[in-house]
């Protein structure tokens, strides 16, 4: 379980980084209950301001979140040619959604959230946030997304996955069947023609079997598939990865489709995200590249 002692919280989670945690200065907990689904906290800590907590796991702070967002976001978007219609399955926090109505081509967001919780408590605590669920772009979907997904057909030219673990301190968590061949499959049927998918995709350091396997079992489904990652101080290994699945054997997501200046990129409110960083983010070390090669 998560350790909240002496003014210090620490992310711990044995199933999957055994023998280690991330410990941050607590200024104060803004926020702490059980929703339907997990466990929620907020948090105000001394150097990456407000922190939200999912069953004792780190998810965002306010410090760093724009990296995992952009990357998250703009490197299915801007790899695929006319991202007109989006959907995100979790992400209640907002973030995805933010960086996604920016997008000039996207012209419709569905968000769809099964943690009415997370949406409230992300309005009220990180607003910056959650600035993009009140866009006019956006239609938000209560839902459990594996259930959402089965009742779509050739619906959306993105599918970006923002969940957390597949596993938490007691085992099993609700996001567990996002990392399944099952969802993958439903993920593919959902999709126009030529069109792919992100989804969060954990961490070399410490699940590399994982992201291998669920490599393999998305070749298995898609023509092409790749994993790039971005560098996030407050997630485990300060590292986490992005798996992408494309429906089109002619992507590269290596090479940006549309690439953007320094002037556009700051037009858009971008502090992560580049065309260079998007190149960049799929050039692993030695001993991931063997792997999941």
């Amino acid at each position: 379980m998560n350790a909240l002692r002496e003014g210090w919280f620490s992310d711990i989670n044995e199933k999957m980084w055994p023998g280690q945690a991330l410990s941050l200065r607590v200024e104060e907990v803004l926020f702490h209950e059980k929703s339907l689904y997990q466990d929620v906290m907020v948090l105000n800590t001394q150097s990456y301001g407000t922190v939200l907590v999912l069953d004792g796991c780190i998810q965002v702070t306010a410090r760093d979140e724009f990296a995992y967002q952009e990357m998250c976001t703009f490197l299915p978007l801007n790899s695929h040619p006319n991202p007109e219609k989006v959907l995100v399955i979790g992400g209640g926090d907002g973030g995805v959604v933010r960086e996604a109505v920016k997008h000039p081509k996207v012209k419709q967001v569905v968000l769809c959230e099964i943690d009415q919780m997370v949406i409230d408590v992300s309005k009220k605590y990180l607003p910056s946030m959650a600035v993009g669920l009140s866009s006019p772009k956006l239609e938000l979907v209560i839902g459990d997304g594996f259930e959402y997904l089965k009742k779509q057909k050739d619906q959306f030219d993105v599918i970006i996955t923002d969940s957390s673990d597949p596993e938490n301190s007691e085992g099993s968590a609700p996001a567990a069947p996002l990392f399944q061949s099952e969802y993958f499959k439903l993920l593919s049927e959902a999709l126009r023609d030529g069109g792919l998918t992100c989804s969060q995709g954990e961490t070399i350091w410490f699940d590399l079997e994982l992201i291998a396997r669920l490599k393999n079992s998305c070749k298995e489904i898609f023509p092409v598939v790749d994993y790039g990652y971005v560098s996030i101080p407050t997630y485990i290994g300060g590292q986490i990865g992005f798996l992408l699945n494309s429906k089109n054997p002619e992507t590269n997501f290596r090479k940006p489709v549309h690439r953007w200046t320094d002037e556009e990129c700051e037009q858009l409110n971008l502090n992560y995200y580049t065309s260079e960083i998007h190149e960049a983010a799929f050039t692993l070390p030695r001993f991931a590249r063997k792997r999941l090669s």
